[in-house]
């Protein structure tokens, strides 16, 4: 009798926790409707091994700027449907999972960020696993019956955090969570005889104990996470592209779908993978495409989930010199990204892009560093006839605050493929005003056969004019360096000048050891009503600041920078 009153009160608390959550879409239907997704890469997800002071410290230790707002309207404004936030966790995070107010308070507002723009957001728990030292979560069951705890704390904090959310917020169990040996392509692949039947069995029955915990947990939280669309991926994020390995396929035919304890149903989880194959053959390229699409259908989708890509890309990330596929075979990176963004939408699978587009100091303008290739991937999902907004800084009012710390560092007026000067005549270079004639200088540097020079800035406006008998037949860099050491520096722009004077706005990015930030451009500051006073301080919108931080502001007038 004991047990049948047990279980009655089961199914009515079941009953109660639906009644109170909205009706969501489908995961199916999600994906779907994602339509084409970025990660916001390497700034919630960054971390070092020391204390950050404040989130700010953690998101911005890998070379990214603080997230705003303009970044996220400029994504969907250029086509993009979703946004990925890949969040670490263990540096705001105590021993049993409780999550520090001013971390989640920051996850808080970028995820608003994104939902703020009617944008599906998908958050996670990313550098948490991973082949770091600081990595906790292993798949390995012994490592699992030690941290379940944990994990499910900090899989409670983050859902009653996010409960009362729509269905455009959907959460991620965990990122690449690899063995304990670290293997990467599937489980055991890194021990010395690359395969290991029992020690592999344990790797996968841990990811799935890992996946079954996340959805009991975020569940029982009840509101809108009963319905909540909620991923969960395999080994390492696999995808099982290739065919070099009779294992590659593993960690897609050992993925479980989770059982939803209150659904009933497998209608609102979805499979995650991971996928970055070679371009160098296009047509090898398509191949291996074609097998992975033909094992997540067979080995994940075939079990009642949709499959989401939740990072892609190609495998030759750095190309070598600081060059990308992107730099070096863009048209192959094309024909990949029709080819490949075609096949998902055909699937029902979702895409979200690993970075680039849009880093570093670009997000802060905003603008996009690859606008082409923003538009191709738009493109390709939309129709050759979609018309998205992809600023690019040659099209973006900004000033440059460049922030040398030591000696003689440097930021780039130009970079990249050598620039002929039998077609370039000079630069010209905009500063804030002539307050740095004597501290930096214009250094071009010599092409073959040349050497290097530095040129010395006339005032708030400087035109130089190349000298091939010093430099050489060609330039590949030219940068604006300091002379005193640490000091801050504020640049409108720099234009190369060709050789009927037409002039070319150049893209500015750091070279080495300095730190570089945008500042909206003023242009017309228009006198606030009230104050009268002198000595009133306003920032470029002309509101008035009572205690400014670093940064431009307006004073009796004029522009200065706190530095």
């Amino acid at each position: 009798m004991g047990k049948k009153i047990t279980a009655i009160f089961s199914l009515l608390l079941m009953f109660c926790i639906q009644a109170q959550a909205q009706e969501f879409e489908s995961a199916a239907d999600a994906v779907k409707n994602m339509g084409v997704g970025w990660n916001l890469g390497n700034t919630l997800d960054a971390w070092a091994d020391k204390t950050f002071n404040t989130p700010a410290d953690q998101e911005t230790c890998w070379g990214q700027p603080v997230t705003k707002p303009e970044l996220m309207k400029m994504m969907k404004e250029a086509g993009f449907g979703a946004i990925r936030v890949p969040v670490t966790w263990f540096p705001w995070t105590d021993a049993d999972g409780n999550v520090k107010p001013e971390w989640m308070k920051r996850v808080h507002e970028v995820v608003d960020y994104v939902i703020d723009q009617g944008l599906y957001c998908i958050l996670n728990v990313h550098h948490d696993t991973g082949e770091g030292d600081q990595r906790w979560l292993i798949a390995n069951e012994s490592v699992y019956d030690q941290t379940m705890a944990r994990y499910e704390n900090l899989w409670k904090h983050i859902a009653e955090e996010f409960k009362d959310y729509d269905q455009k917020l959907l959460f991620e169990s965990y990122n690449e969570m690899l063995d304990i040996d670290k293997s990467w392509c599937f489980a055991t692949f890194a021990t010395k005889n690359k395969y290991d039947e029992t020690k592999a069995r344990n790797a996968y029955n841990a990811i799935n104990k890992y996946a079954q915990s996340f959805v009991d947990v975020v569940r029982a939280t009840g509101g809108n996470n009963v319905s909540r669309n909620l991923i969960v991926n395999t080994y390492a994020a696999c995808c099982g592209s290739g065919t070099w390995n009779a294992h590659l396929k593993d960690p897609l035919k050992e993925m479980l779908m989770p059982t939803d304890p209150v659904n009933n149903t497998k209608a609102h989880i979805a499979f995650q993978v991971h996928a970055y194959p070679n371009v160098e053959n296009i047509n090898s390229t398509k191949s291996e495409l074609d097998d992975m699409f033909e094992a997540l259908n067979t080995h994940l989708i075939a079990k009642g989930g949709p499959v989401i890509i939740g990072e892609w890309g190609t495998s030759n990330v750095d190309a070598g010199a600081g060059k990308t596929d992107y730099d070096v075979r863009r048209d192959n990176v094309f024909q990949f990204v029709d080819y490949f963004i075609q096949k998902t939408k055909e699937m029902g699978i979702a895409t979200f892009l690993w970075m680039g587009l849009s880093d570093g100091h670009y997000r802060s303008m905003p603008a996009f560093n690859q606008a082409d290739l923003a538009e191709r991937i738009t493109k390709a999902y939309y129709g050759d006839s979609f018309q998205g907004i992809y600023p690019t800084p040659a099209t973006t009012e900004v000033d440059y605050v460049v922030e040398y710390t030591s000696d003689w560092q440097e930021l780039n007026l130009y970079s990249g493929s050598a620039i002929s000067l039998s077609e370039y005549k000079g630069m010209r270079v905009e500063m804030e005003d002539d307050s740095y004639v004597g501290k930096v200088n214009i250094k071009i540097y010599g092409g073959k056969g040349g050497k290097d020079s530095t040129q010395e800035l006339t005032g708030a406006s400087t035109t130089i004019t190349f000298n091939s008998s010093v430099t050489g037949s060609n330039t590949e860099r030219i940068t604006l360096q300091t002379k005193i050491g640490a000091q801050t520096a504020v640049l409108r722009d720099a234009y190369l000048i060709k050789g009927d004077g037409t002039e070319v706005k150049t893209d500015i990015s750091v070279f080495w050891g300095c730190n570089l930030t945008t500042q909206p451009r003023a242009t017309a500051i228009l006198s606030p009503k009230a104050p009268t006073e002198s000595n009133a301080i306003f920032n470029l919108s002309g509101q008035r600041i009572s205690s400014p931080q670093k940064g431009i502001y307006i004073q009796n007038g004029k522009k200065y920078v706190i530095r």
